[in-house]
């Protein structure tokens, strides 16, 4: 089976989670006798033609703009030319297979010209990012997905909560949708022998302190806000044996502020962008992680901590309840709600052997729910159905 995928993003290139994603499911499908041709966004000095993990990959060039709608439109002009040459010099393939809203006009112009069936995966929507449609940009993001919802011969989700979010904001047809879960390659990289764990978590608090972080995005639905508003609470109850790191890029002035104003500005470590060496070398140091988002549609990022053997607290928002057991691989709280997320982590710092236990069933639940090859599997079963269906249909 030959597939031809579109991707705005692709290691080295990350921004958000589907980097990580297409980077580790398509070389499993490449095990499974699949042929996958990805289309990608130009980065830095990676090559514009490679093959990694069996994918063979294409970074085409875009044009620059100060305006992200117009970059989205030059990343499709360019995705188009370059994925109708390869359609027809490597072909013939079986299907494509597009992430996101962002390739969608490429995606669904390819699929037309050379008649060949769509399926796309989409890994959240402008609709659930902020409850609702309320501005022009809203709309227009919104109306791109639908658009490639609408195009799309199947259409693959990462919860049952996202299957229900298409039903609700663009009334998808529920046996149109497949839920599959995002996985993760549990095998965390393996420290150096002469990692000094205690020297490395002095540069973060000192040996008396437990570290609470967060990983992420500086954006309104990931709800730091709320661990901040969490944390007097958490310093009232164990003193100065705590600290609160806020892991990521992005601009965290207002939450600057934030700490400033409740006085726990001494207890906050904003350590911006960390890179991969560095967070594994951080995560085997901390002793919570802590997810109070608004708004998720999975939540990739506690398949993460799972991975690094850190206990893990979330709100009940989203996919996070699908993907977190409540006290049996981390602690679900109520969304938006300081209090009830400072009893999450209390209950996490001051019970260590219930800490373990959580950390032990969730490194255990990445092999029976998360595991990439069983994800791929998964997602194979949707492509051949989708060629079986193509046989039957006239494509006028």
């Amino acid at each position: 089976m030959k597939i031809l995928v579109l991707a705005w993003e692709f290691p080295p290139r990350i921004v958000g989670g589907i980097a990580r994603h297409v980077a580790e499911l398509y070389p499993e499908l490449s095990h499974r006798d699949c042929e996958i041709h990805l289309l990608t966004v130009e980065f830095g000095q990676a090559p514009a033609r490679e093959i990694v993990d069996g994918i063979r990959v294409y970074r085409v060039p875009v044009a620059a703009s100060n305006n992200f709608f117009h970059w989205v439109v030059n990343l499709n002009t360019s995705m188009g030319a370059r994925g109708g040459k390869l359609l027809q010099e490597q072909g013939p393939f079986d299907l494509i297979h597009a992430h996101d809203w962002l390739v969608g006009d490429a995606a669904i112009a390819l699929k037309h010209r050379f008649k060949l069936p769509l399926v796309a995966t989409i890994h959240a929507t402008e609709f659930g990012r902020y409850n609702g449609i309320h501005t022009d940009t809203h709309r227009y993001i919104h109306y791109k997905e639908q658009q490639l919802i609408y195009e799309a011969w199947r259409v693959i989700v990462c919860s049952q909560y996202m299957r229900q979010e298409l039903q609700r904001a663009f009334q998808t047809p529920a046996d149109k949708v497949d839920v599959i879960f995002n996985g993760i390659r549990a095998a965390k990289k393996a420290l150096p022998a002469d990692f000094d764990r205690h020297s490395y978590r002095r540069r973060f608090a000192a040996d008396s302190e437990q570290i609470v972080y967060y990983l992420g995005r500086m954006s309104y639905e990931k709800g730091i806000p709320v661990l901040l508003n969490a944390a007097p609470k958490i310093c009232w109850e164990l003193g100065s044996r705590v600290k609160f790191a806020i892991v990521g890029g992005g601009n965290t002035e207002a939450l600057k502020q934030q700490a400033w104003a409740l006085g726990i500005w001494h207890r906050c470590h904003f350590t911006g962008f960390m890179p991969e060496a560095d967070l594994d070398r951080f995560q085997a140091i901390a002793d919570c992680a802590v997810f109070p988002s608004l708004y998720e549609p999975f939540g990739i990022v506690a398949l993460e901590s799972f991975a690094a053997q850190v206990p893990v607290v979330v709100s009940d928002t989203g996919g996070f309840p699908e993907v977190v057991k409540h006290g049996e691989t981390g602690i679900v709280t109520y969304t938006n709600n300081a209090d009830s997320l400072a009893w999450g982590i209390l209950e996490v710092l001051k019970n260590p052997d219930y800490a373990r236990s959580l950390t032990k069933n969730a490194y255990a639940d990445l092999r029976q729910r998360f595991d990439w090859s069983q994800l791929a599997v998964q997602t194979l079963a949707v492509y051949q159905q989708v060629t079986r269906e193509r046989q039957d249909v006239v494509w006028a």
